[in-house]
């Protein structure tokens, strides 16, 4: 009797086992929000470069992403761990944005934070989306994320005018968002992504032709703006068995004016001295600072490092960015802001923390008015 309820149970467990594993493989090969896989063609065009060897992408150099299976595993508890420092106490002091002040004539060079890294930025008459992760949850599921600070965005996507550009850093969910691309594809001219992300846009239903990728110190005129793709040290990947299979980077974009830096991800450095060398100085930097632990130092910058990238990409002025909106990391929220404002005045760097949905408007003197991420 013992050994036949022993074999019941056995084989309902594996039952079950079974199951989890069929649906798992199912929901990973079925559901849109994991992207689509570069071709074969697409493949050998990047086996010629010197960073794609046996279907991965490599750091410029050699890069540990800090954890094994075995100790991320382990460290799952304190991810989920209910610590209340990780979010906000209070409402964030959003600023809402009209529609109408989007398409104003004469438009001067200035951004909207939506926070994280995402980011409206209006030059020269386009308007350009950069990392437009507006959903709520970073993850293929809210199951596996947890929400944004926020419920409403400073201004919702519908509302959002005609999109001449949108540049993704690369394919993790915290910057590649499914549900935000099919709400924006209709509206948006081209996209200007990593090589082998264009894979995710066709299989979102993006037209090809409006896909355009760009491997590292590529450059290309679009519509009188000026982008280069430049190297960060970082990974990328949708899936638990595709990590590398796409190229993750930075952004400078130049106008007749203004000259912009975004970081996207990653570690420090001597990419971020190469890149000022060559593009710099920049009127304005947005640099990744969020996210990060001593585990995962060499893909994600700590904030005394964010400051210090800053001065290498010769940036006039630095934003912290990559914070406030999502808790991805065990550290609280607003460690990533104070920090590296106190490292910024150290060394002499201008920094700029705006609020969420606050105009930055290049031609103005740019400086912190309000410390918002203190609890009123």
């Amino acid at each position: 009797m013992i050994l036949k309820s022993l074999k019941i149970l056995m084989i309902t467990f594996l039952a079950i086992t079974l199951t989890l594993i069929l649906i798992g493989v199912l929901f990973v090969n079925l559901s849109p929000e994991f992207g689509g896989t570069p071709s074969k063609e697409k493949i050998s065009e990047y086996e010629q470069l010197d960073y794609f060897s046996e279907g991965k992408f490599s750091n410029l150099i050699p890069t540990d992403l800090g954890m094994n299976i075995g100790k991320a595993i382990r460290m799952i508890p304190k991810f989920f761990a209910n610590d209340p420092s990780r979010v906000p106490s209070f409402a964030l002091p959003i600023v809402s944005r009209d529609s109408v002040e989007l398409v104003q004539d004469s438009l001067p060079t200035r951004l909207v934070w939506f926070g994280h890294s995402a980011f409206l930025l209006q030059i020269d008459g386009k308007n350009i989306l950069i990392d437009p992760m507006l959903g709520e949850v970073p993850a293929p599921t809210p199951l596996f994320g947890k929400n944004r600070f926020f419920k409403d965005l400073p201004i919702e996507i519908e509302k959002l005018p005609q999109i001449d550009i949108i540049l993704i850093s690369h394919d993790h969910y915290d910057h590649l968002d499914y549900g935000s691309i099919q709400k924006l594809k209709g509206k948006t001219k081209q996209f200007y992504v990593p090589l082998g992300v264009g894979a995710h846009f066709e299989r979102w239903g993006v037209d090809p032709a409006q896909i355009h990728e760009m491997q590292w110190w590529e450059e290309a005129e679009v519509a009188g703006i000026s982008l280069a793709f430049t190297p960060t040290r970082h990974f990328s990947g949708r899936g638990a068995t595709n990590r590398f299979s796409t190229l993750w980077g930075s952004w400078v974009i130049t106008g007749k004016n203004d000259n912009i830096y975004f970081s996207g991800d990653g570690g420090y450095g001597p990419h971020f001295k190469e890149i000022g060398e060559k593009y710099g100085p920049f009127d304005f930097a947005m640099m990744e600072c969020g996210q990060y632990n001593e585990n995962w130092t060499e893909i994600h910058m700590m904030p005394e490092q964010t400051a210090q990238a800053g001065q290498d990409v010769r940036a006039k002025v630095m934003m912290p960015i990559h914070w406030a909106a999502f808790t991805l990391a065990m550290h609280s929220w607003t460690d990533p802001v104070v920090r590296v404002t106190a490292k910024a005045r150290e060394i002499n760097q201008p920094i700029l923390v705006p609020k969420i949905g606050e105009f930055i408007n290049l031609q103005d003197s740019l400086w912190t008015k309000e410390e918002w991420w203190i609890k009123p």
